[in-house]
């Protein structure tokens, strides 16, 4: 399960447009910086597969000028 954090940085004006946008994913958590004009998003998704396509629609939005990634866990799941 695959948990990561990245800092997302807006096209100018577009701040309004890339949280709503990140907002429509079920999988992100969008946070908006109070003083910068920046967003922190936190991801969970089930596998890395989806973690990939997660990451490729993010990337995808017009909005989002530059995706940085800050932290990322997958927390192993039980082989039993």
């Amino acid at each position: 399960m695959p948990i990561k954090s990245y800092l997302a940085h807006p096209h100018e004006n577009k701040k309004e447009d890339l949280i709503i946008a990140l907002s429509a994913f079920k999988e992100c958590e969008v946070m908006p910086a109070t003083n910068e004009d920046i967003l922190v998003l936190v991801t969970d998704t089930l596998d890395d597969a989806s973690d990939d396509i997660l990451k490729e629609k993010i990337e995808n939005i017009e909005s989002l000028k530059l995706l940085a990634m800050v932290s990322g866990f997958n927390s192993p799941q039980n082989q039993q």
